[in-house]
């Protein structure tokens, strides 16, 4: 039997469920390019998420992650770890469906309270009660990324390493 690799594959999901340690490795077993949506934001436009943020708010960033996921789903031979809010825009989401294998990296909200309690580089986190805010994220975003997803896949238990086999059994079952 021959096991076909899809040409790229997407990450979505919340901030905090592993999208970009889990690409890494993804790429890494896969010998593909690895790219996180957000460090190219960033580079591009040399300064930091949080800063656009300030700057021009969440219409601004996401305007800019368009244009990013735009000239990325043009390439092949890449996992691409995206920002969580990427699903918002369907454009975006027609992006993604279009040009790769769609992986949602789906966890409780708890676990991602728990994973990024200590990250001030989330914009979107940085209200009283995160939790509160992830589970309102949750809800909101859930849907669009079952929506997007060629394959579900929890990352809530195990290691990386299990998450990126998990994929890889996904990808198998075609």
């Amino acid at each position: 039997m021959t096991i076909v690799i899809p040409e790229n594959i997407y990450l979505v999901g919340l901030m905090g469920a592993g999208k970009s340690t889990v690409g890494r490795l993804l790429a890494r077993r896969l010998n593909k390019r690895f790219v996180d949506t957000d460090q190219e934001i960033e580079s591009r436009n040399g300064v930091t998420i949080p800063v656009i943020f300030e700057i021009e708010g969440e219409e601004g960033f996401r305007k800019r992650e368009h244009e990013v996921l735009s000239d990325l789903a043009c390439e092949q031979g890449l996992i691409l770890s995206t920002g969580g809010g990427i699903v918002m825009r369907s454009d975006n989401r027609e992006l993604l469906t279009a040009n790769g294998y769609v992986v949602y990296l789906h966890a409780r909200p708890e676990l991602l309270a728990d994973r990024t309690k200590h990250d001030r580089s989330r914009p979107l986190l940085n209200v009283a009660d995160p939790l509160t805010r992830l589970r309102e994220l949750h809800a909101l975003r859930d849907p669009l990324y079952r929506d997007v997803a060629h394959a579900v896949v929890e990352t809530g238990r195990g290691a990386p390493q299990q998450v990126v086999q998990g994929i890889l059994t996904e990808i198998m079952r075609g």
